[in-house]
């Protein structure tokens, strides 16, 4: 029997664990799920929303243990009090849009025909959550995919392995039994139920490689997949940016969560008139930061979830130091830095295009700024990237970043914002960032097919 565990980064011990469903187990769940999908779909859309909702408000009653566990799980400090805000602003637009984002598209109905088009359930939906946000990257795929008449299998990441009882427990006897399951599984497991097409859509939030291999486990089903991988996003700040607004913004966007984010700040470009003033403010805001146990409400930033992921973050900023850039931010002011998950936040400047730091995904506290001459030097450096989730915008000019915005290769541009999901735009990537697009009515879309109606209701004369 394999055996799921999450080491917690606060102290290395095993904080819990959770046996690996058998082959034989996971298919009785997945057939579980496919007798309840038929009379969940027919209850009326707004029963099903009704009951959603009451599920996430049940979850927002658990808030307290759900803060903690977080905390021991994966490193997210008390003080930010979980997910919640995130889920519930979701879970009740998508409540509020569904009607109108499900409604049949009635191109003639008279006489004569009737033609239509309308969104049939996917069926049973797979969600594969990550660790980093497990309650806000789950609720996109969940709640739609509830609302729409979908049953949900959904399977946490080892690092936030009791999110998803937490989710069945919200949802207990609110949804009928078998519409909402949690899952434990090892990558043999999951790949097995894709490969055996079990699912009608499956979405993955986590990895570029994880995405691979979930693709290579759908190859030939023909199973709809939504990948959420890597990120490497981008901050551009221009002349006439308001540096105070911007440089708290994006340091925050870039050290929050320890800087595991997928939407997280991973690179600044600051026109040259301002960047010496801009990096002097970030350096000033970094060594502010409180780095210290998740559990202490004066924390700020805790260690980052698994030791081998600070390693990672390690090498990448020595490879960096190595080839010219500079540090700016002293690990001394940072003592609570052990070596091991807990990381001092860093700033580097003198870095460039051929450092990984500035390429790959750091998913850590670092954050590298470059100069640039301007806005075509900036677009050149933003779209030099395998990656494309978002990008940060800084300007007093809409219509110059409304320019920008069109040529720059992303899922979402912000403006004079960065590191926000918003319900009522879709969520989306572009190249090794993934595919697909959740929320907004887009987000319906993903978790229903189209089905047309011709009916001829007249003999032609």
């Amino acid at each position: 029997m394999t055996t799921i565990a999450c080491v917690s980064p606060i102290d290395g011990s095993t904080y819990a664990e959770r046996p690996a469903l058998t082959p034989d187990e996971a298919q009785a769940a997945v057939a579980r799920a496919r007798a309840a999908q038929k009379p969940w779909a027919a209850t009326p859309l707004p029963e099903r929303v009704r009951l959603v909702q009451e599920g996430v408000r049940r979850l927002n009653d658990d808030k307290a243990r759900i803060v903690e566990e977080l905390a021991w799980q994966m490193g997210r400090p008390v003080r930010y009090g979980g997910e919640f805000g995130g889920v519930n602003e979701r879970a009740d637009y998508m409540g509020r849009i569904a009607a109108q984002s499900l409604a049949p598209m009635v191109v003639e109905d008279d006489e004569r025909f009737l033609r239509k088009i309308e969104r049939e359930p996917a069926g049973v939906v797979f969600c594969i959550a990550p660790w980093n946000y497990p309650y806000l990257t789950a609720c996109n795929t969940v709640i739609p995919s509830l609302m729409a008449g979908n049953a949900v299998v959904h399977k946490s990441a080892s690092q936030t392995l009791l999110v998803g009882e937490r989710w069945a427990d919200a949802f207990a006897g609110v949804l009928p039994e078998g519409v909402f399951q949690n899952v434990v599984l090892d990558h043999e497991g999951t790949e097995g139920l894709i490969k055996a097409r079990s699912f009608g859509f499956v979405n993955f939030t986590g990895s570029v490689n994880g995405g691979k291999a979930i693709e290579r486990a759908a190859a030939g089903t023909f199973t709809p997949l939504g990948l959420e991988l890597g990120g490497k996003d981008p901050g551009y700040v221009m002349e006439d940016a308001d540096l105070d607004w911007a440089v708290d913004v994006l340091m925050d966007g870039a050290f929050f969560n320890s800087g595991q984010c997928c939407c997280g700040i991973e690179r600044i470009y600051v026109h040259r008139s301002k960047f010496d003033e801009f990096v002097d403010r970030a350096t000033a805001w970094t060594r502010q930061q409180r780095l210290g146990n998740p559990l202490d409400a004066a924390t700020t930033m805790g260690p980052m979830a698994n030791a081998r992921f600070a390693r990672e973050v390690r090498a990448q900023v020595a490879e960096a130091v190595a080839a010219g850039a500079r540090p700016l931010v002293d690990p001394k002011l940072f003592p609570q830095d052990d070596g091991g998950a807990y990381l001092a936040p860093q700033i580097l400047v003198d870095v460039d295009h051929s450092m990984r730091v500035m390429t790959e995904e750091t998913f850590g506290p670092v954050v590298g700024i470059m100069p640039v001459e301007g806005d075509d030097e900036a677009v050149r450096l933003m779209n030099d990237s395998p990656y494309g989730l978002t990008a940060s915008l800084w300007t007093k000019d809409p219509e110059r970043a409304e320019h920008l915005a069109r040529v720059v290769e992303t899922g979402t541009v912000f403006l004079n914002r960065a590191d926000y999901l918003d319900p009522a735009v879709c969520w989306t990537g572009v190249k090794d960032t993934g595919r697909g697009a959740a929320l907004s009515p887009l987000g319906f879309l993903s978790v229903t097919r189209p089905k047309s109606y011709h009916f001829r209701k007249v003999k032609p004369q």
